[in-house]
């Protein structure tokens, strides 16, 4: 893989929608050390001020000048806080865990379609340069992601579109919208399309985490919780680690603006039975796994052809499921044992 420029953002002004967040303060860190001037807007619903921590202790931005708490879904603040950058990384959404999906499916669906409108408009007020939209592969036709076998996906079977959930529509409008502003000339687009990702820094503590971190946080805690996976454990991801995200980031600035939509993903199928098992095992515990096929497991699955991102921006995943698994659990438990010490 060819590996980001770091003397790229030397000096550019870099704004990050969601930069509190998971895969946003990832980026923020590493922009940060990259020599760029990072601003970050995010309304901490569930990014958090301590995502923007370094090893040493230190925020990795100035907090009271550089981080701005604001609701993307007001299009007054967008237009007072999106100016003066030289790009703007657009990750700020409305997302969480399989059943808040399908049980809040308007409100995710309303909510993101305003951030997304609002921080694109503003871009385009305020005459910024570049702009760079984080889609999912959840955007990709319901009946390709339920078919049986293991289905692999390019960018170009996105439509006739078909998402399963309201998330995945209002993710692929955020790519349509994108698309028509490019078409004006007045703004340079970079889309990068996310399968599923993971790794240090995600949300575990509850039944909005995702399905890794969940049964990261099971592994830790059992006995004491129950190991119990959501549904029948047949269905698959293209799991992809947080340091191969922020790579394909770094790169859609300095290879693949006006290229259309480019996905990420590790190219290979890990069913939820495989990576429970994994977990199981980085655990050392004799834990029996329970299947719950009464809770939503989402769509049958789907992997990334990747051709897109390995031509044009000479990108390719570098950690697979094994070692990306176990980075994972050693964060969440370090952070879990912290925790109870200070109970």
């Amino acid at each position: 893989m060819k590996k980001a420029k770091t003397t790229f953002w030397k000096g550019k002004k870099v704004l990050v929608t969601g930069g509190a967040g998971f895969i946003g303060s990832h980026l923020v860190k590493r922009l940060v050390l990259d020599g760029a001037k990072v601003q970050v807007i995010d309304n901490l619903w569930r990014g958090s001020l301590d995502n923007l921590v370094a090893a040493d202790g230190c925020n990795v931005i100035d907090l009271e000048r550089d981080f701005h708490k604001a609701d993307l879904i007001k299009y007054d603040k967008c237009l007072e806080l999106i100016r003066d950058v030289d790009y703007v990384y657009h990750l700020a959404d409305v997302v969480g865990g399989v059943q808040f999906a399908f049980n809040n499916e308007a409100f995710v669906f309303r909510q993101n379609i305003l951030i997304n409108t609002n921080v694109l408009s503003a871009c385009v007020a305020n005459s910024i340069a570049n702009y760079i939209y984080v889609g999912t592969a959840c955007s990709y036709p319901k009946h390709l992601q339920m078919a049986p076998g293991i289905v692999s996906l390019r960018e170009s079977q996105t439509y006739p579109a078909e998402p399963e959930s309201s998330y995945g529509w209002s993710k692929l409008m955020g790519e349509y919208e994108a698309g028509l502003v490019q078409a004006s000339g007045n703004i340079n687009i970079g889309l990068l399309r996310l399968h599923n990702a993971y790794g240090p820094g995600m949300i575990y503590e509850n039944d909005n985490a995702q399905v890794l971190p969940s049964l990261i946080r099971k592994a830790i805690q059992y006995p004491k919780e129950p190991f119990i996976v959501w549904g029948s454990g047949s269905q698959y991801r293209d799991f992809l680690y947080i340091d191969d995200i922020v790579e394909g980031l770094l790169l859609v600035a300095e290879r693949g603006m006006n290229a259309g939509v480019i996905q990420v993903g590790s190219g290979k199928a890990t069913t939820i039975k495989d990576a429970a098992e994994m977990i199981i095992k980085i655990s050392g515990k004799p834990i029996g796994a329970t299947f719950d096929t009464g809770k939503p497991e989402g769509d049958r699955g789907r992997i990334a052809v990747c051709d897109r991102a390995r031509d044009i921006l000479g990108w390719q995943s570098t950690v697979d499921i094994e070692t990306g698994l176990r980075r994972t659990y050693n964060w969440v438990h370090e952070r879990i044992m912290s925790h109870d010490k200070k109970r």
